[in-house]
């Protein structure tokens, strides 16, 4: 049977098989590239190093720059503090970053090296900052490590000066950079001033110059971070990547934390932008009410499409959650819900929403993978597939329409700067299940044409 099953990496600590996820290392190094001038470093071995770099850039179709502590058979015996060191004080001569973001692999972190400790012992030029995550791959996914990171950030860098500003933090969660300008273009809309990290706009979505900028203007700047501080309100999207991040700086400097769902589909938008109206007194501007209509217009217009229709999705679970509850208001029905990062926070917030909207009979799970999301549906086939590229084994095998959606999406282009966030992201997502249901539908209908005419 398993030959008939769409071929991919065994996870052998769990004996997971195509599992829903990646490692944590991939996350953090994402998280630490939303830092204006930053450097990521992985401390471990080259190979780990240049896969989560290869992994990445595949998927951003943007050049993703690191450096490793490159452990031989050596530190592999006795530790790697050593190796750190060197890379330290090698990284800010040759590269000179305004600030390194460290995070282990499962060697270093098999080893057990105490990173704290190596860190204060590095020679750090003055005015030059190094921070730090522990992100074992064996446990987690690589949301694991992305939140992880972010709570690096707040931990090393975020400070109080005993007042708050009239200013907002957002932690976008794992999203595309084009999710991070959208919603920024909506916080700026609603007038508001905004420190958004990490963030990876202006990062990974870089024009072509005829010049190499190994530290692009994007990103959140250390100031930034330091001074998310002294706002006044923190709204975590996506409570598995960002929560962490703002309980802490809560915890740390007393800013109050909002969590919500990624502003992904028309409830979770209205979330977000309400948060903002009802904290800070502002208005609602005109043109995202404009843009709130074309999402209902549109909805009107294209309901016929897929209405009634089934769909399994599976990716990261900030996504899920939020693409859950857009499809249900879509009408349409979740079948099976499947993510591989750990939680059972995940299956009980789906579920609730299944439940709400009266819909039963589907599945839903964490910590799972792709071989039994394709056992499912082997069993009770759906009219629709949504998630990341590895989905596309599962769409061919049993002919079933396919939306790439979340990470990674390796076999298209261009989704890195298209929004799915916001109210923009609606009509995105409406365009692409409606047409990708639509052009089923011709060709069964071409189908039958030819069977009658033969």
């Amino acid at each position: 049977m398993l030959e008939c099953l769409p071929e991919g990496p065994v996870d052998h600590t769990t004996g997971k098989i195509n599992p829903a996820k990646t490692c944590q290392p991939i996350g953090a190094m994402y998280a630490a590239l939303g830092i204006h001038g930053c450097l990521p470093h992985s401390h471990g071995s080259q190979g780990c190093c240049a896969y989560h770099r290869m992994h990445l850039t595949r998927h951003f179709r943007d050049p993703v720059m690191a450096s490793s502590s490159s452990f031989t058979e050596g530190a592999s015996v006795f530790g790697g503090a050593a190796n750190l060191k060197t890379s330290i004080k090698n990284v800010f001569a040759i590269y000179n970053p305004e600030i390194m973001a460290v995070h282990t692999t499962c060697l270093s972190e098999t080893i057990g090296d105490d990173i704290p400790n190596i860190i204060r012992q590095a020679e750090i030029p003055e005015g030059k900052v190094v921070i730090h995550v522990n992100t074992p791959s064996y446990q987690g996914s690589h949301i694991t490590g992305f939140a992880g990171m972010c709570r690096a950030m707040v931990s090393y860098l975020s400070q109080s000066d005993g007042f708050q500003k009239d200013q907002v933090n957002v932690l976008p969660g794992f999203v595309n950079p084009g999710d991070m300008r959208e919603i920024r273009r909506i916080v700026n809309e609603m007038g508001v001033k905004l420190i958004l990290f990490p963030d990876t706009s202006g990062v990974l979505d870089t024009p072509l110059t005829s010049r190499y900028q190994m530290y692009p203007k994007g990103g959140a700047t250390v100031a930034e971070i330091r001074d998310a501080g002294n706002s006044s309100l923190t709204l975590a999207l996506g409570s598995f990547a960002s929560n962490d991040a703002a309980d802490l700086l809560q915890e740390k400097c007393g800013v109050t934390g909002i969590p919500l769902k990624l502003p992904i589909g028309l409830k979770a938008t209205d979330d977000f932008i309400m948060a903002l109206k009802d904290w800070f007194g502002v208005e609602v501007p005109k043109s995202l009410e404009v843009e709130r209509g074309q999402v209902i217009d549109t909805l009107i217009d294209t309901h016929f499409h897929y209405q009634g229709k089934t769909v399994a999705l599976f990716g990261d679970p900030d996504h899920l959650i939020a693409m859950t509850e857009f499809l249900i208001a879509m009408g349409m029905v979740p079948k099976y819900v499947l993510t591989g990062t750990p939680g059972k926070t995940f299956e009980a917030e789906v579920n609730a929403m299944l439940e709400a909207a009266g819909i039963t009979g589907s599945r839903v799970k964490a910590d799972g993978d792709l071989f039994e999301l394709h056992q499912w549906i082997r069993e009770e086939k759906v009219d629709l597939l949504i998630g990341t590229t590895y989905g596309k084994y599962i769409a061919r095998k049993e002919d079933i329409p396919l939306v790439r959606f979340g990470f990674p999406i390796l076999d298209r282009a261009v989704h890195p700067l298209m929004p799915v966030v916001g109210y923009r992201g609606c009509l995105r997502l409406i365009e692409q299940i409606s047409n990708a249901l639509l052009e089923r539908r011709d060709r069964d209908a071409l189908d039958e044409d030819f069977e009658l005419i033969l």
